[in-house]
């Protein structure tokens, strides 16, 4: 803080002033600004682009490092600042005023982006992203104090003002960044089960069920004759001949009732008329 002295019609007044902040990685820059903004494209123009970039480097890997343990490595995060670096360096102007408040949002944007476009394995909802961060921001909030234990999904819904809902959500994203390969052996299992011995498949029977179902109705409104002859014929496996000796018809008339039958069932089964599919048969 910084006292100052002034004097006003009531007399000698004190007002305290709080210096603009910067930190040690802030050179002043302010010439070699002046200076790129004279110059065309060019090798000299990119001497002096060097230069500016050398010199704001370590601000950028600061701002880089607030981004580590979180899936990715520090190497790739200051690569990723350091380009947001040069793009600030290349848009900014002047006039704008001091070059690190300018440089800052557009180093950490540039991060966060990075974080949002290429560690997710599948396209997450900006709001599932939204919320995964509130949730790790106030769970190390509320483990700051050595001992503190780890905060349940009411500790941190009370703590963020989210539903515990919105809460899980947010913890299920946390581990979110990469998939599982369905042939990954699952841990602690000795039998080289992989994950996707564990996924059920499409049981065929389910179709049967269907179709059963879809021409029970249609059988029902069969005439009784041609009910038993398709009885026999499917559930009792009777072959033609059989069955024409037991109705006295011949096998010839049998093989036409159980076609017509057939058709009949399979038309309405499928909303058609049993005219159509009579038609059809023929």
């Amino acid at each position: 803080m910084l006292i100052e002295m002034s004097k006003s019609t009531s007399g000698t007044q004190a007002r305290t002033t709080t210096p603009t902040r910067r930190h040690d990685d802030a050179p002043d820059t302010a010439d070699l600004f002046a200076r790129l903004a004279t110059l065309e494209n060019g090798p000299e123009r990119e001497a002096v682009r060097d230069q500016l970039v050398t010199a704001w480097l370590p601000m950028a890997h600061r701002i880089a490092g607030r981004f580590r343990d979180r899936g990715e490595s520090v190497e790739d995060l200051r690569q990723v600042a350091a380009l947001g670096l040069v793009k600030a360096i290349d848009r900014y102007a002047p006039e704008r005023g001091a070059f690190e408040s300018y440089a800052v949002p557009t180093i950490t944007g540039e991060v966060k982006r990075h974080f949002r476009d290429r560690m997710w394995a599948l396209r997450v909802p900006r709001r599932i992203q939204e919320l995964r961060n509130k949730v790790r921001v106030a769970r190390r909030e509320l483990t700051q104090t050595p001992g503190s234990p780890e905060p349940s999904t009411a500790d941190i819904a009370a703590h963020t003002g989210l539903t515990e809902d919105e809460v899980n959500s947010g913890l299920e994203a946390l581990e979110s960044f990469s998939t599982l390969s369905l042939d990954a052996e699952l841990s602690g299992d000795q039998d080289g089960y992989s994950l996707a011995d564990t996924l059920g498949t499409a049981d065929s029977a389910y179709d049967v069920v269907i179709d059963r179902e879809s021409a029970k109705e249609s059988l029902r409104r069969l005439p009784e004759r041609e009910r038993a002859i398709l009885y026999l014929r499917y559930f009792e496996d009777m072959t033609q001949s059989r069955i024409a000796d037991r109705f006295g018809i011949s096998q010839m008339h049998v093989s036409r009732l159980i076609s017509r039958s057939c058709a009949r069932v399979r038309a309405e089964a499928l909303g058609q008329s049993s005219g159509d599919g009579r038609a059809a048969a023929a």
